[in-house]
């Protein structure tokens, strides 16, 4: 099997911390600290942080007034910095506008997990590439094969690249591989506020019951707002719990976004948590969704009873930690080896929204 990820010789970190240009960072925020923390980590240097030419107003952030795009071209040189973005969108004007710099300048996105610290490096790579090359060959098409290839030689250069490379089209996951027109019960784990609801209603005429986990308060607010509206059309049962291997208590972060989860910074709060068996008591579900930001894993345990007596279609988040892309694959493997497995992207940077399908 030729798994070509294994031909990179060197990762991201240590290439930014050997060159000679200058390192500036496109972009703000939580995604910007996290990769700071790396950079110091490795002695790399960020020189300046910019924003997109008409978003300057004058801030600073980390002690250094932010730039423009214009500005920091002018200060260094297209050809002396290397650009780090640090922050994610799926926008399509935004993503045209990231193409736009990278065809100007070096330009990479750090690959940073969006739960704990534990980096895909090479040697991170090389450590699990017996469990890297069984998930490869778990998969039943070449599509997921090329998918899963160029996600991990993105995690290891930054090269975006590979994600542009890695997309696929969600019209394809719902119709070809979910066979959506026949589900009829649906567990979704992380279900926000109703919009992955909302977006299978689309694909399943046949839908009649919803079991939906949604842990944040606000978001869980959201949820039944966007319930009420559905009258009598859809059964939606809302549990505003953490997807769990038990009932617990759980230190939560307090967002009130899509971030949420127990791996957040900042403000936190305690939430209740169960798992999908107990909710659901042996019903039947046709379709389970797990997005459940870095407790995937728990979450699997808490419904492997559901899994083993119904054989659900499952479509499972693989990239909040760094070695989501081959310990849920093996893990559901382990409970059932009878599925077909699936690898599936949606546009995004950085290498978000990247599904493991599994019928």
């Amino acid at each position: 099997m030729n798994f070509t990820p294994f031909s990179i010789k060197h990762d991201l970190w240590n290439y930014l911390a050997s060159t000679d240009k200058k390192i500036v960072m496109y972009g703000m925020g939580n995604g910007a600290d996290k990769i700071l923390a790396v950079c110091e980590r490795y002695g790399i240097e960020v020189c300046d942080f910019f924003a997109s030419d008409g978003f300057v107003r004058g801030h600073s952030f980390h002690s250094k007034q932010v730039l423009s795009y214009s500005d920091t071209k002018q200060k260094y040189g297209a050809n002396n910095m290397i650009v780090l973005l640090s922050f994610a969108s799926s926008l399509p004007d935004v993503l045209a506008n990231i193409r736009k710099i990278a065809a100007e300048c070096e330009l990479y996105a750090p690959d940073v997990p969006v739960c704990e610290d534990e980096l895909f490096t090479l040697d991170f790579a090389r450590e699990h590439e017996a469990e890297l090359r069984e998930v490869y060959d778990l998969f039943e098409d070449d599509a997921s094969r090329r998918i899963y290839e160029n996600v991990i030689a993105y995690k290891l250069t930054g090269k975006i690249d590979y994600l542009f490379d890695a997309e696929s089209d969600k019209d394809e996951v719902y119709n070809d591989l979910l066979r959506a027109e026949d589900i009829k019960d649906y567990a979704d784990l992380g279900a926000y506020n109703g919009d992955t609801v909302r977006e299978l209603m689309r694909y399943a005429p046949r839908l009649r019951e919803v079991t939906a986990f949604e842990p944040d308060r606000r978001s869980f607010c959201k949820l039944c707002e966007y319930c009420d509206t559905l009258g009598n059309t859809l059964k939606i049962n809302k549990v505003n719990a953490a997807a769990w291997c038990c009932d617990a208590t759980l230190t939560f972060g307090d967002e009130g976004n899509r971030n949420s989860g127990l791996f957040a910074r900042g403000k936190s709060i305690e939430v209740a948590a169960t798992s999908l068996d107990k909710a659901l008591d042996g019903k039947c579900v046709d379709y389970v969704k797990y997005d459940v930001e870095g407790c995937e894993a728990k979450a699997l345990v808490g419904s492997s009873q559901t899994i083993l007596k119904h054989r659900p279609r499952l479509l499972v988040s693989v990239y909040h930690r760094s070695e989501d892309v081959f310990t849920l694959p093996l893990q559901i493997k382990a409970l059932r080896p009878d599925y077909k497995f699936y690898l599936r992207r949606y546009t995004y940077i950085p290498a978000w929204d990247l599904n493991l399908i599994c019928i």
